[in-house]
């Protein structure tokens, strides 16, 4: 199965709600402010969201103010090319050269640990020398579930006891990392809930220490969320930020979520770009984040 199509099978439930709110609403027609009127309204009963709703409209104000439309489906077609919009230029796939240092940040139950074994086995495909830092210290279980990952992938993993300060595990692992010549560390921050004083002031803990290594450090800080916390994503997005300024964002369990159009909005948010959604539970279920596909995959009918 292609990329396409993975991304259009994840994203089925979404874009049928999408399609069958705009196709049950609209027909042939001219682009006013009525119609943009009942057009916000119907992309919020689809769960789009509100602030990427009011976005879609002004930029199909923008494109399409006064023309007439022959069908819903070609109205469709303006939404998908004003949503492309907003979604900007893929990231380029390299990470830079050197000891790279990636802090995975999230909270509890998006999916982090799993994502950061796909991480590990993708990025070891591609010929990196990856050592991952269990510093979810918290949970033993969590520990455990990275391990096991790491097994799967192939790559090391450094640990300490439960209840180890995560910002030494941290620590230790970048040093690990440099004296067996490793280029990518992937760093498992430890979920949090972003409303947490406290757990928030430790991750910025966790990357001051590690920058007694290098000041550089950690070049990538990557916020993974669940695809269907829908506009909740918006908010972790924001606050990760103000601790961690993130580098790029991981969407995962897009697979059956109705949600998925809250992605469109994270560019309102954070300048940091979608680079990767997962897709499945399977080790090689994360793909690279495709913006043409994505918007074909929320607003390309299944039929004409």
């Amino acid at each position: 199965m292609s990329w396409l199509d993975r991304i259009r099978q994840g994203l089925g439930r979404t874009r049928e709600s999408i399609v069958r709110t705009i196709r049950g609403g609209f027909g042939a027609g001219r682009i006013d402010e009525d119609l943009l009127e009942d057009l916000t309204e119907k992309l919020l009963r689809a769960d789009v969201g509100p602030e990427t709703a009011e976005d879609l409209v002004e930029r199909l104000r923008a494109h399409a103010w006064g023309r007439s439309y022959d069908s819903a489906d070609q109205l469709l077609g303006w939404l998908a090319e004003c949503a492309r919009g907003m979604l900007g230029e893929p990231l380029p796939a390299g990470l830079g050269t050197g000891l790279q240092v990636v802090a995975v940040v999230g909270v509890n139950g998006a999916g982090k640990t799993t994502t950061i074994g796909k991480l590990a086995a993708l990025y070891k495909a591609q010929g990196r020398n990856v050592l991952v830092g269990a510093c979810d210290t918290f949970r033993a279980a969590a520990v455990d579930q990275l391990e096991a990952w790491c097994v799967r992938a192939g790559v090391p993993c450094v640990r300490q006891k439960a209840g180890a300060d995560p910002a030494a595990v941290a620590f230790d692992a970048v040093a690990a990392a440099r004296t067996r010549g490793c280029d990518l560390v992937l760093l498992d921050t430890a979920g949090r809930l972003q409303t947490r004083a406290d757990l928030m002031a430790e991750l910025g803990k966790i990357l001051r220490v590690i920058r007694k290594h290098d000041p550089s450090y950690p070049q990538h800080t990557w916020l993974v969320l669940d695809g269907n916390t829908g506009q909740n994503a918006l908010s972790q997005a924001r606050l990760f930020h103000e601790t961690a300024p993130l580098t790029g964002i991981v969407v995962t369990k897009l697979d059956g979520t109705a949600k998925g159009g809250a992605i469109l909005g994270l560019s309102k948010v954070v300048a940091a770009p979608v680079m990767f959604l997962g897709m499945g539970e399977a080790i090689d279920d994360l793909i690279p984040f495709d913006p043409d596909a994505f918007v074909e995959g929320l607003f390309e009918p299944e039929t004409a």
